[in-house]
């Protein structure tokens, strides 16, 4: 997932519906021209197109193109790495590991939970 380190120092994501390519270049620190690029080499990359081919990034499409810039950017995976981290075997190993943790978390806080109740 992303760097919590990284994420600092790309602004916050506004309460819109919708965002030009321009304001996601801005967003993600990422050239509109490279937006296009990864939009053909990561299949989960799929902006809306209207009027004239524009393309309208959703808040989903922000969040992956983040966590693609700190795959390539920050920890150094490759198109092809970064892509089959996104959809491979990696990303259900992640899912496994976060569900743990949040079982684990609930169980502390069931404790806290009766501790706080005596």
């Amino acid at each position: 997932m992303l760097d919590p380190d990284n994420n600092a120092e790309l602004p916050p994501i506004p309460g819109k519906r919708y965002f030009t390519i321009g304001e996601v270049s801005g967003l993600c620190a990422v050239k509109p021209h490279v937006l296009r690029y990864w939009e053909q080499e990561f299949p989960q990359l799929k902006p809306v197109k209207r009027r004239g081919n524009r393309r309208y990034y959703q808040r989903q499409d922000v969040l992956m193109i983040r966590q693609i810039r700190s795959l390539l950017y920050d920890q150094g995976f490759t198109i092809g790495g970064a892509r089959q981290r996104l959809s491979g075997e990696d990303q259900k190993e992640d899912s496994t590991q976060y569900k743990q943790l949040i079982h684990q978390m609930i169980a502390e806080l069931e404790e806290v939970l009766e501790v706080l109740k005596t």
